[in-house]
């Protein structure tokens, strides 16, 4: 087992950990924000640099610092590496940076946007963002567009964190959608405009950090803090049938996978229980789905056992 201390608090992890996953698994705000890491899809991480952390000692061998911020998705830890995160000011402003950086394209739709009250960049935003931007230059713009009968695909709002790729890549035979062009011009497109079109193409809409991918048939319909997500299950042959259904009273609005405390899916699930199940009587209900209390989605506090108003 290696030892790494991160922001003074020091674990103990086996070979081939990451910073972050040792972060990880001492919690809180320890933990360095992640917007294209994600621990089941193979080749993700790298690309958002929203996770940057200062390495102030390499290991117990070689006590240097490494002379810049590193990812900490994908440096691996050394036996005796400390790593400051929240500690540094260097890092909090590299990590503004990048944030400002990400919201030079990004529009203004939260109002308007379904993944509002559970976007990664929401929060993001709000706990590491600047004021305001320095950008002065014409932001580029999209038209909405389906990409299958189930999916829309908001380009402006993507920042090109490649999970939808990745997971495309994992559970699919064929992926026919991916990063086209180069620079400031790359954007996530189908290949000659074909569509997603197979039974497991709705975990992208899972994966999606912001609300570049959305649900068709959830579009417009409510705001997630107005549902009550339950865990359920069904038998299905396709996939595991463990999910999520956002009820309004006795009505299901949407279905979506379980997601761990970091949002990252823990069973995949197919687009028959995504899209075509949403009879109450299709579903076991399980009990509300545990919701982090920081979460806007708790704030109607639905987990807590009925109160008698006289």
């Amino acid at each position: 087992m290696l030892r790494v201390k991160i922001d003074g608090f020091e674990v103990e992890v086996p070979e081939g950990t990451t910073i972050l996953q040792a972060a990880r698994q001492i919690g809180g705000d320890v933990v360095p924000p992640a917007m294209c890491y994600y621990s089941t899809l193979k080749g993700s991480g790298g690309k958002c640099r929203t996770c940057l952390v200062k390495v102030t000692k390499a290991s117990a061998k070689d006590p240097r610092p490494l002379p810049k911020l590193v990812a900490s998705c994908q440096q691996v830890v050394m036996d005796g590496m400390e790593v400051a995160n929240i500690s540094s000011e260097e890092v909090l402003q590299a990590r503004r940076g990048v944030v400002e950086f990400l919201l030079i394209n990004h529009p203004l739709d939260c109002p308007i946007c379904d993944q509002a009250g559970e976007c990664h960049l929401q929060d993001l935003a709000f706990e590491h963002g600047a004021p305001a931007t320095r950008y002065e230059f014409e932001r580029r713009t999209f038209q909405p567009i389906d990409i299958g009968p189930y999916i829309k695909l908001h380009m402006t709002r993507c920042i090109l964190c490649y999970r939808c790729v990745h997971v495309a890549n994992q559970l699919t035979d064929e992926r026919v959608h991916g990063v086209i062009h180069r620079g400031d011009h790359a954007e996530i497109s189908t290949y000659i405009e074909k569509a997603i079109e197979n039974d497991f193409s709705g975990n992208v809409i899972d994966v999606c950090p912001v609300g570049a991918l959305t649900d068709r048939t959830f579009r417009f319909k409510s705001r997630v803090w107005f549902l009550h997500p339950m865990d359920a299950h069904r038998h299905c042959d396709k996939c595991a049938g463990k999910a999520v259904v956002w009820m309004y009273g006795n009505e299901i609005y949407r279905v979506t996978a379980r997601k761990d405390r970091y949002g990252e899916v823990r069973d995949f699930i197919c687009n028959t229980c995504r899209f075509e199940k949403k009879e109450l009587s299709d579903w076991t209900i399980e009990g509300p789905t545990h919701i982090d209390r920081h979460s806007v989605i708790g704030q109607n506090h639905y987990e807590d056992e009925a109160k008698v108003v006289r």
